[in-house]
């Protein structure tokens, strides 16, 4: 019968577990000193070696011919407990059986001498799921058991665990293993078993496997089913990830605003059957790297960053081209969306396409983390000497005003300075300069009085024009949303809020389809109600909640004016002529 390799290659005595020296150290000096703990926990995430530790310490304390490295093997007790067959070592799954009932057996049971090894020991796997009543029932015998008898507890939640349970047992911490350690234990495991292993598949292979040893060794088994060399590519397509190289691929086209390699990205996981879930995770990491990468220094960053040198490089060519508040607001996009598929697998798609869309374009979003992308950015040139600091003012001022000021201006003042000059032109334009404004006294206040009038009516709404004022802290209400229902709070996340003097709400989309979905059947949901209320303070009708879609353009707030108009001049990498003095 077929073993599996993790069963297989599974360590036999404390020599053989990797990564858990400071473990293993003060198990093998007790071993030499026969001084054993009546309780001992061991606590670590998944695939760590805590059961494994706990079966090498349940034959170290019943082995005939200790070594320094724990049980010796050959004896009659180690043998009988690596196959099972003894009666005094008993490993129970508190999964399963974690009623009173099965503690109150455990209770009745270690009254009894052993029948054939020196001490009974009960092994209690995933404790943490123990009844509150089964916890208790197990105080006063963990706390005082006999002397024949040795619990050791095993718990990949230790928060979960009673403070009265974990004070009475000898405490080990097991550390999630070095990817280092793991590709190098892949690497022996490989040649043993006669597999083709290239280095860098054993590093995708450890990294994956996230410092699990059984989840690493599984994973080489399943790529070696494939009978042929284990080479990276095999790994991703086997493990169904998209790989380093192919997020990154991703992140660029974020750079660069490439919608079309973006959606065919999407397209490609989903016809090959891609969990979109699990590239989200390795778009998160990927993030974490490139936020390590600005924040940390260059020579600290190495010990941060599980990577080789030429991914470290192609990291920070990407990571120079976003600011700390971007990769922050991105994060924060990308972690919104997980939460979203992990609450609706069906959009999985959609809500995918929609944030990409989002990351790239700061202006489609109005939350403040996506405002303050946006300024962080413009500061940085700013810094850097691209855009002068008169660009803001310059750009709306200029047009409206050199029109109209320019032609009263220019006559009345021509007409005296050029007089003494130049007399034979002063002689014919002397007369008519003041003929006109004398036949004409009533006619210039008309001009005068018109012109000014005309340039505020270009600025003020026209009859009928609302005027819109951005909502604070809507995204406030869309999170509110979310915890109800992810899919309508994804969709309100996208829209621009306004708030009119008459007191209606404004949800403005970009597309129609958007709409539609944050307010099925063009009524808003009761949860979008509740949350405007709570935010603002008083109560929100639903009459007064509208949706729209984007068209003529009310007057936009100041803010975004701003912004824009700097992202503009930085665009073109121009300094406005400034005006003479």
């Amino acid at each position: 019968m077929h073993q599996a390799l993790y069963r297989k290659w599974r360590p036999r005595n404390f020599d053989e577990v990797c990564g858990q020296e400071q473990v293993t150290s003060i198990l093998k000096y007790e071993c030499q000193t026969g001084h054993f703990s009546h309780a001992y926990l061991f606590c670590g995430s998944r695939g760590t070696g805590k059961t494994s530790c706990a079966k090498i310490l349940a034959k170290a304390v019943n082995c005939e011919h200790p070594t320094a490295a724990g049980p010796c093997g050959e004896c009659a007790a180690c043998r009988s407990i690596d196959s099972g067959a003894a009666t005094d070592v008993l490993e129970m799954d508190a999964a399963s059986n974690n009623g009173v009932d099965d503690i109150r057996d455990i209770r009745d049971e270690v009254i009894y001498t052993p029948s054939e090894l020196k001490y009974r020991v009960y092994i209690i796997d995933e404790v943490h799921m123990l009844s509150v009543s089964a916890f208790n029932a197990l105080l006063k015998t963990l706390e005082e058991p006999p002397e024949h008898v040795i619990f050791i507890l095993a718990t990949t939640e230790l928060q979960k665990l009673p403070a009265t349970i974990v004070s009475r047992c000898q405490r080990f911490d097991f550390r999630r293993i070095a990817t280092a350690d793991l590709s190098a234990h892949l690497a022996k495991i490989a040649e043993k078993e006669g597999f083709t292993l290239e280095p860098e598949a054993a590093r995708l292979i450890a990294r994956q496997a996230q410092g699990g040893m059984r989840d690493a060794i599984s994973l080489l088994e399943l790529c070696a089913g494939a009978r042929r060399p284990i080479t990276p590519e095999l790994v991703t397509e086997t493990v169904g990830t998209t790989g380093r190289e192919g997020v990154g691929r991703v992140v660029a086209s974020l750079v660069r605003r490439d919608y079309d390699r973006l959606f065919a990205a999407v397209d490609d996981m989903v016809r090959s059957s891609r969990d979109l879930a699990v590239f989200w995770q390795e778009l998160i990491s990927y993030y974490r790297d490139m936020l390590v990468v600005r924040t940390v220094p260059e020579s600290d960053a190495v010990r941060y960053l599980d990577l080789t040198d030429s991914e470290t490089a192609a990291l920070r060519s990407l990571a120079a081209q976003f600011t700390k508040e971007t990769l922050l607001w991105h994060i924060s996009l990308l972690e919104d969306a997980l939460f979203a598929m992990q609450r609706a697998f069906a959009v999985r798609r959609t809500v995918a396409e929609v944030t990409l869309v989002r990351l790239c374009d700061p202006a489609l979003d109005t939350a403040t983390e996506a405002i303050l992308s946006r300024l962080s950015r413009v500061e940085e040139q700013l810094a850097g000497g691209v855009i002068p600091v008169a660009a803001p003012v310059a750009a709306p001022v200029a047009a409206p005003v050199a029109a109209p000021v320019a032609a009263p201006v220019a006559a009345p003042v021509a007409a005296p300075v050029a007089a003494p000059d130049t007399p034979p032109l002063s002689d014919q334009a002397a007369p008519t300069a003041p003929k006109a404004p004398s036949t004409v006294s009533p006619a210039p206040p008309t001009p005068a009085q018109t012109s000014p009038t005309r340039q505020p009516e270009s600025t003020a709404p026209a009859a009928g024009q609302r005027i819109l004022r951005p909502l604070r802290n809507f995204r406030e209400v869309a999170d509110r949303v979310s915890e109800s229902d992810p899919i309508i709070g994804s969709f309100l996340r996208l829209c621009r809020s306004f708030r009119t003097d008459d007191g209606k709400i404004i949800l403005r989309f970009e597309q129609p389809f958007q709409c539609s979905m944050a307010l099925p059947d063009k009524k808003p949901p009761e949860a979008l109600r509740r949350a405007l209320s709570v935010c603002l303070g008083h109560a929100v009708a639903p009459e007064d909640i509208i949706g729209e879609i984007e068209g003529q353009a009310d007057p936009a707030s100041p803010l975004d004016v701003i912004i824009e108009a700097l992202e503009d001049d930085a665009a073109s990498g121009e300094a406005p002529p400034r005006e003479s003095e």
